[in-house]
């Protein structure tokens, strides 16, 4: 609840923002040994540019010190990384008028995460919040093996299917994922800091258009790398 007073959420609307955010991305999954390196220094791809997508930079004393990406996948926007990967169990219900809430891309400043341990906390609320903003019927996690219980712990998702491989990344993601209606409450009876006002939410998701136009289609990261949860 401290480190909540003093971080900034802002979303990424210019290209100095989402350049940073995208060496941000670069280091932190180049350190884990997530993916190949590049000689653009950057880790971008397709799904940045999507009409559904809101990719937020998290600022700690006015620095960059963590992001993330959320997508909300719609019957009319049927877009994310995890429905690329996970449509047979996805995409029937998003068709059936189901909103899939796919946040991806986090992502912490290493340094600042020693300094400010709760940093994933704050960066995962932003998914967390964007659930109500879009009265999500499912919330996702689309993770590397080792990160699942993370998500079990704090938001109490359960595994959806098997784990399949990604393109582009040197390790495979799980599908995971709450039935968010009926857990809301109780994620934030167990953690108070998850808790939003509709201010909050409004100020972050209520933009009245879409600042992205689709691309034709998905394009593969840069350096080679293909999008991935």
């Amino acid at each position: 609840m401290e480190l909540l007073g003093r971080v900034e959420y802002r979303l990424a609307e210019t290209k100095e923002d989402k350049q940073a955010i995208y060496r941000l991305r670069y280091n932190c999954y180049l350190r884990e040994g997530a993916i190949r390196p590049n000689k653009h220094g950057i880790f971008k791809d397709g799904y940045d540019n999507s009409p559904n997508v809101w990719i937020f930079g998290v600022f700690l004393g006015g620095k960059l010190a963590s992001s993330i990406r959320i997508h909300a996948a719609t019957r009319t926007h049927p877009i994310s990384p995890g429905m690329s990967v996970f449509e047979d169990l996805l995409g029937p219900r998003v068709q059936a008028g189901e909103t899939i809430i796919d946040p991806t891309r986090l992502v912490v400043d290493h340094e600042q995460s020693r300094i400010s341990p709760g940093l994933a906390y704050a960066t995962v609320r932003l998914g967390f919040m964007a659930s109500e903003f879009f009265r999500a019927d499912l919330g996702l996690a689309t993770v590397r093996t080792e990160h699942r219980a993370f998500y079990k712990r704090l938001f109490f998702m359960e595994a959806m299917g098997e784990r399949r491989h990604y393109p582009g990344l040197k390790k495979p993601i799980n599908l995971m994922g709450i039935h968010y209606p009926s857990v809301h409450q109780r994620i934030v009876s167990r953690y108070p800091f998850m808790a939003s006002s509709a201010i909050e939410r409004n100020f972050l998701f209520g933009r009245s258009q879409p600042a992205h136009a689709l691309p034709a289609r998905i394009e593969p990261a840069v350096g080679g790398q293909a999008a991935a949860a």
